[in-house]
């Protein structure tokens, strides 16, 4: 993916909600382009960007995929993330590599739930977007309705730049509203709209001076203050090239100089057959070589970089550097992570939180000899996705993971099969709660016996906003807590605050360390990993805690005909919905309901409505659960509520 010599390069990320028509844009680019000989099909399963087996077979975007090409001398990084919500964790990592995006929206469905939660992560982070209209030959394809969701929803700051020739089966492709042939009216609109930006730009156009408007409306998007809105039918081909066009148009440049301090982030990890494990690596500043030692930020530790390789789905091959700006798989780094900065920090950007994991499952498999195998297994998928955060309850032999919706399930069942031989089942999934502290209180602990050992802790435990996290201080005298000392409770806070009184991680919480003692003589190390979790496991049980649930946001389709039952169902489960709105004869739903009442919901939804409903939910946060609801989860280990036997289990996994 590298370009030789500072040539001109884009990072694009193609992003859209699921059936949107992304993987088939792709494929249509790849060709156009002559990087590919044959055009990929979706629905044949010849697609270059998903290659896994489980991607052919269903037909969906599983992993984000990266794939380049050349176009009109530049050369073009292109990931096509996953579409379905499921994966919302392949779309966020790709987020902080991108340069600028391409947001795919079909013309029959529009703006989908999917599409505003993309579109706010993009915004906040003003990454520069082109908006590609496809499917316009479709029946059903209204381009008007869609215009003024993408007001609505996403932002009034669109431009059409192209003008479509025809509706639905009559759709023969779009007019360049800067070229020559473009109707006047519509090219005259598309000049105002730039120029009522700025005040300067407004009074030449006022008083008739000339001025390059379109290199005016491109320098808006790199800034992203415009979006350009372009029109196409990627199934016949029909628009693909104008995107293009368009990408090295309106789309900037990466930053960043080969000669300045190396600074990256990895963000993605595959395993290869015959490569082993390659991490994927968006460079900022700097370059990297083959048989370069490279310093990992975030673990503080050197790796040695073996190879550095340009991936195109299942092939490869070895590029031998990587400079800044540019994309390639870096393999040799076998403690790497996903969301590790490579070099310093400095030009990294910052990470968009979108996909939250609310659902936890058990594994269950049939041959107990397979059982180390699962292990090795699940945490090497986690290493790929981290966020499913295998859980190995070694004394009962349990793993759990956790995962975003049934459709990841169906995919994780399909991998461990196809790549590992092994059959899993998982068990119904339960939803993740979460606690939070009741009211203000302290933990105290003195950990005293059995000797040699002395800690002496007590902190003050405070109920935080709703979504603080965890916030931590400490304001003890280093005469009385040596510093290192300190900054092992520091570390050990977090891990002890994973498991509160009923099992679940505490969050939302401020926890300040008021007091501290080590003794010169009995103080080992280690005595301030052992005490940590039980002065906080002690602050909890004096001030109790609060169950918190997650809430989705949903969004709602149905016949006019369906909406007062379909209402109905949403107070009984305990959901909260503004007043619906008609649109032709569907009527539209949006509120916020409880993950744990709507979990089938999708299903029973379909077989009221005979699959002409649609429902569309993003997590929305936690909140405080009724008093009536209550949710246990089995503890991990000894609880150090039980102090002489939680000393003696730890002391004996330390020593061991």
């Amino acid at each position: 993916m590298t370009g030789k010599g500072g040539a001109k390069r884009r990072n694009v990320g193609i992003f859209a909600h699921v059936d949107a028509g992304k993987t088939t844009t792709t494929e249509h680019m790849l060709f156009a382009s002559g990087r590919t000989r044959a055009l990929g099909s979706v629905d044949a399963g010849t697609t270059l960007t998903d290659w896994l087996d489980v991607e052919r077979e269903r037909g969906i975007s599983v992993r984000a995929a990266t794939t380049s090409f050349v176009w009109r001398d530049t050369d073009i990084n292109l990931v096509d993330t996953p579409g379905h919500v499921d994966f919302l964790s392949e779309v966020e990592r790709s987020l902080r590599v991108m340069d600028g995006a391409v947001l795919i929206l079909s013309a029959v469905e529009g703006v989908q739930a999917q599409t505003e939660m993309i579109w706010s992560a993009l915004h906040k982070l003003r990454i520069p977007t082109i908006i590609y209209m496809n499917k316009m030959d479709r029946i059903g394809a209204d381009r008007e309705l869609v215009l003024r969701d993408i007001r609505s929803y996403l932002s009034p700051d669109l431009i059409e730049v192209q003008q479509p020739l025809g509706n639905e089966q009559q759709f023969k492709g779009s007019v360049d509203l800067w070229g020559q042939e473009a109707d006047e009216a519509a090219s005259t609109a598309l000049v105002e709209a730039v120029a009522e930006r700025e005040e300067e730009l407004l009074q030449r156009y006022i008083s008739g001076e000339t001025e390059d408007w379109k290199n005016r409306a491109a320098e808006m998007t790199k800034r992203a203050e415009l979006f350009p809105v372009l029109y196409g039918a990627s199934g016949k081909g029909i628009g693909v090239t104008e995107l293009m066009d368009a990408i090295i148009d309106y789309l900037p440049e990466p930053g960043g100089e080969a000669s300045a301090p190396l600074s990256g982030i990895v963000f993605k990890i595959e395993r290869d057959k015959t490569m082993g494990r390659m991490a994927y690596v968006r460079l900022y500043e700097g370059t990297m070589r083959n048989r370069d030692v490279i310093r990992n930020y975030t673990q503080n530790m050197e790796e040695k970089v073996t190879q550095i390789r340009k991936v195109e789905g299942s092939r490869s091959e070895d590029l031998g550097v990587l400079e800044a700006g540019d994309i390639a798989a870096v393999c040799g780094m076998s403690h790497v992570r996903i969301g590790d900065i490579i070099g310093v920090p400095d030009a990294v950007p910052e990470e968009v939180r979108l996909a939250v994991p609310l659902l936890t499952v058990q594994a269950h498999w049939t041959d107990q000899q397979q059982y180390p195998a699962m292990v090795r297994a699940l945490q090497e998928l986690s290493d790929e996705d981290p966020l499913l955060d295998v859980q190995w309850l070694q004394e009962e032999r349990e793993l759990h993971v956790k995962v975003m919706g049934p459709i990841q399930l169906e995919i994780l069942t399909s991998v461990l099969e196809n790549r590992y031989g092994l059959q899993v089942q998982f068990g119904q999934p339960s939803v993740i709660y979460k606690e939070t502290p009741s009211q203000a209180g302290e933990g105290y602990v003195a950990y005293l016996m059995p000797k040699p050992c002395w800690a002496i802790l007590r902190f003050r435990i405070e109920p935080g906003e709703r979504g603080s996290g965890l916030q931590y201080e400490a304001f003890v005298r280093s005469e009385d807590l040596l510093p290192q000392y300190q900054n092992e409770v520091a570390r050990r806070v977090p891990e002890a605050l994973q498991q509160g009184l009923r099992g679940w991680e505490v969050v939302d919480l401020k926890v300040t360390l008021i007091e501290g003692q080590h003794h010169v003589w009995h103080t080992h190390p280690l005595d301030f990993a052992v005490a940590t979790p039980m002065g906080i496991m002690n602050g909890l049980n004096s001030v109790g805690t609060k169950l918190l649930e997650p809430v989705l946001q949903f969004r709602i389709v149905v016949p006019e005909e369906n909406g007062g039952r379909v209402m109905n169902d949403l107070v009984l489960m305990r959901g909260s919905f503004d007043a619906p709105t008609l649109q032709g004869d569907r009527l539209i739903i949006e509120g916020r309901v409880p993950a744990a009442t709507s979990l089938e919901y999708p299903m029973e939804l379909n077989s009221l409505t005979k699959g002409r409903g649609t429902i569309a939910t993003f997590f929305d946060g936690y909140e405080e659960c009724p008093p009536d609801v209550t949710a246990e989860r089995t503890r991990r280990g000894v609880n150090p509520l039980d102090q002489s036997k939680y000393i003696l289990s730890v002391r004996k996994a330390l020593q061991g």
